[in-house]
């Protein structure tokens, strides 16, 4: 062994063996090493027994029934293909959140759709990608899963629907913990009916136009969910000011942007609604979890 090392190109050669196979582990513990921490076993949420009494009326772009309503709508602007949801519940818990595979952890990904239909969601989108970072508050139906701040301002759904804004960095999760949801990705579009962002506003080094996923609040029980095809030659995708825009003509009172570019992605009775890409191909991408409307 002593006469091995002796020569001093093998002592290279070693070296750089440890620090490919470091550099890899790293990467794969990263992107690729699932790391479940919490088998939610259910996500029910609020204490609700309600059954759907009376037949929903649904059809392609809406469902209705006595407790959920939701109208889809498809338009064209900004050189953009826009999926704007209209919907209105008559209680919180119909708003509910939930995980890939039912499970909190780290590279713990599905499909936005795979997600919605192990909930039976009549309508999801994708949620704010908690997995693919170590901080970012985390509070998923009731349930504080991380308390680690982040820079990020954070959506606060309380247990009434309402929804608020808050920094990360000036909020300690102990005072958000008796809430419905906390999603951590933003920034903010609007706020008190004022638009937050500006054209220079975006997220990290993102494209200026992009698909995007972005929720708000009309008034109690009355949310609006906007998602953008982006990235192809015919959708060129949203500027954070595009999008603000759009909430704020629609009565928006609070709005606040969640994950987007390949990410993005609408879902309807089982069937996605918009053009998830990555600007290669049209396919959804594997997230960490979802919003959705359902029981």
């Amino acid at each position: 062994m002593i006469k091995f090392f002796s020569k001093p190109y093998r002592w290279a050669g070693v070296f750089s063996l440890l620090l490919v196979g470091m550099f890899t582990f790293v990467m794969l513990d990263a992107f690729v090493i699932q790391k479940s921490m919490v088998i939610v076993a259910s996500e029910t949420g609020t204490e609700t027994a309600t059954v759907v009494e009376v037949e929903p009326v649904v059809t392609e772009t809406s469902y209705a029934d006595e407790h959920i309503e939701i109208s889809i709508e498809t338009l064209q602007e900004y050189d953009s293909t826009i999926y704007v949801a209209d919907i209105q519940i008559s209680d919180a818990s119909y708003l509910k959140t939930a995980f890939a595979n039912s499970t909190y952890g780290r590279n713990v990904k599905a499909k936005t759709s795979d997600i919605a239909a192990a909930q039976n969601a009549i309508f999801a989108i994708n949620g704010d990608y908690y997995g693919f970072r170590d901080e970012g508050y985390v509070l998923r139906n009731g349930v504080v899963y991380r308390d680690s701040a982040s820079e990020n301002e954070a959506l606060v759904i309380d247990k009434t629907g309402n929804f608020s804004i808050v920094s990360e960095s000036e909020v300690r999760m102990t005072s958000l913990s008796e809430n419905w949801q906390v999603l951590s990705f933003g920034p903010a579009l609007v706020e008190n009916g004022t638009i937050t962002v500006d054209s220079s506003s975006e997220v990290g080094q993102a494209k200026e136009s992009n698909p995007r996923t972005a929720i708000g609040q009309i008034s109690a029980g009355h949310y609006l969910v906007i998602v953008s095809d982006g990235r192809t030659d015919e959708s060129e995708g949203l500027s954070l000011l595009e999008l603000a825009q759009e909430f704020q003509e629609r009565g928006c009172t609070v709005a606040y942007n969640l994950d987007g570019g390949g990410s993005s992605t609408m879902v309807f009775n089982g069937e996605v609604i918009n053009n998830p890409t990555d600007g290669r191909s049209i396919e959804e991408r594997e997230v960490s979890d979802i919003v959705y409307f359902g029981y």
